[in-house]
């Protein structure tokens, strides 16, 4: 059995130890969380949050993109969302690569340069202010006075918030 199998086998023991339902497409907090493809950040456990309660989007870094703000203005314009959670986490592997390092690794190996933007930090109390005012300048969205961002400790699990001087 290879790993996909093992994963569909365990999908089915879950699928039958629960009763049938149907959640609302709409969250019912109204909440979105843009967060990291980090496999150590559970975010419904570490937010005490069930299903169907919020969106969660994640990318490598949880940086605010293009397309997370068409998926954030999908989630407040027609699935009703107002609050967003930015979070992002302390060890991030983002920390670890340069946008011009990463892009020429990926120029070398395939011959053609991403035309993605790389999004790589070296600060994530300034990447996470940045993502806040990305959030919060986009015309896009409906509701941006619910922004607020934090820092993940991987290690304590806790959350820090970070805050958006108005000079910002």
């Amino acid at each position: 059995m290879d790993l996909i199998d093992e994963l569909l086998e365990n999908n089915r023991a879950f699928a039958a130890s629960l009763p049938a339902r149907h959640l609302d497409v709409r969250p019912s907090r109204r909440l979105a969380i843009v967060t990291c493809m980090d496999s150590r950040l559970d975010v419904f456990a570490a937010l005490g949050l069930g299903d169907g309660e919020a969106h969660v989007l994640r990318n490598a870094g949880g940086v605010i993109t293009d397309d997370v703000i068409r998926s954030l203005a999908v989630s407040q314009r027609r699935l009703g969302t107002r609050a967003v959670m930015l979070i992002h986490h302390t060890d991030c592997g983002m920390l670890t690569l340069t946008d011009d390092g990463f892009r020429a690794e990926l120029q070398e190996a395939t011959g053609v340069a991403p035309a993605f933007a790389i999004e790589s930090f070296s600060d994530l109390d300034a990447d996470v202010r940045q993502s806040i005012l990305r959030v919060r300048r986009s015309d896009f969205l409906l509701d941006t006075t619910m922004v607020r961002g934090f820092v993940y400790d991987v290690d304590t699990h806790l959350l820090r918030e970070i805050e958006v001087r108005e000079a910002d």
